[in-house]
């Protein structure tokens, strides 16, 4: 109970600069060179010094944080992203803290009221679609908010993104220019996952615009997984077993679609092929072809990192508001 912690001035007195010098290397600031922050890193490193935020937040009305928020990270989607916000970030100073909101634009809400009250640098949003109470919150905030992977909507500041109505008219100008004319589509949680339902407005109008539609559709409110679409797709087959492609909400989706082919006995992909969205790694390891498309997740998280270091530094980059990224579809040749 008697230990002492450390304090800023005896870190700047033991690395030999000025008090201020020591608190803005410590935060990372640009203008400081290599030499005196490795110098003041190395007496904190020996000092075992923890700064004050708090403190900091209460005297520049900032802190060096970060916020971020996904709605989920129940596969690897989100984390690739997080990671990529994470590499971004590396050597600037700032430190990303995360919330998940499990697609509830409530719990979407109170987590950024909490992190704004928090005074980050910036924050970072999954999606253009927030309620109006939400958007006013960030719109309120005063620092960069970068929204993230969606083009579909009208951003607030910086974004960064797909647009998920196109990768699903791309999907199916692809399936059906490959021969595909019996469609049947399996989905979860559509209401909260607006991204999948994106994708699946725009696969329905390029059939609509070549005579076509969806023969049969297997949606439920529970969130996606393997074991869903295993089961989706084994109903679907039981009522309609003639269709020639199954379009999914996302790969975990078409993987348990898969699956459930096997184990009817339906050759996959000359009887059906099955088709997702997101490019996972488990695509690649799959014992038949489906088709997918393919999105830049870490990259996206990376140029949303970029973007939070040189608005946060005040750099010019009105000409690059909005960073665009086209998925690449595999596995939907004939």
């Amino acid at each position: 109970m008697g230990i002492r912690r450390a304090t800023l001035e005896e870190v700047a007195n033991e690395a030999g600069v000025s008090k201020m010098t020591a608190s803005r290397a410590l935060r990372g600031a640009s203008d400081v060179s290599k030499d005196t922050r490795d110098r003041v890193l190395e007496a904190a490193t020996r000092l075992s010094y923890v700064g004050n935020r708090l403190a900091l937040s209460l005297s520049s009305q900032r802190t060096n944080l970060v916020a971020v928020v996904v709605p989920s990270m129940s596969n690897v989607v989100f984390p690739e992203v997080l990671a990529g916000i994470s590499a971004g970030l590396d050597g600037s100073g700032m430190q990303a803290v995360f919330g998940i909101c499990d697609y509830d634009v409530v719990k979407e809400r109170e987590i950024i009221r909490d992190m704004l009250s928090w005074q980050p640098c910036a924050i970072i949003v999954t999606g253009l679609d927030q309620p109006e109470e939400t958007l006013k919150l960030l719109r309120n905030a005063d620092i960069p908010v970068i929204q993230l992977m969606d083009l579909d909507g009208t951003p607030i500041d910086f974004n960064v993104g797909l647009s998920h109505g196109e990768a699903g008219a791309e999907m199916a100008k692809a399936l059906v220019a490959g021969g595909r004319r019996r469609f049947g589509y399996i989905g979860s949680a559509l209401e909260r996952d607006l991204r999948a339902g994106k994708r699946k407005a725009g696969f329905e109008r390029i059939l609509r615009e070549h005579g076509l539609h969806f023969v049969d559709q297997q949606l439920d409110d529970a969130f996606s997984s393997i074991a869903l679409g295993k089961r989706l797709t084994v109903a679907m087959l039981a009522e309609i077993p003639d269709l020639d492609c199954i379009y999914y909400s996302n790969d975990d989706m078409a993987s348990g679609g898969l699956f459930a082919c096997m184990e009817l006995g339906v050759r996959v992909p000359e009887k059906i092929l099955i088709a997702g969205f997101n490019g996972l790694d488990l695509v690649n390891s799959l014992p038949s072809r489906i088709a997918t498309s393919q999105s830049p997740r870490r990259a996206m998280g990376e140029v949303a990192a970029r973007l939070v270091r040189e608005a946060v530094a005040g750099k010019e980059i009105a000409s690059e508001k909005t960073i665009i990224f086209k998925p690449l579809i595999t596995g939907a040749d004939p």
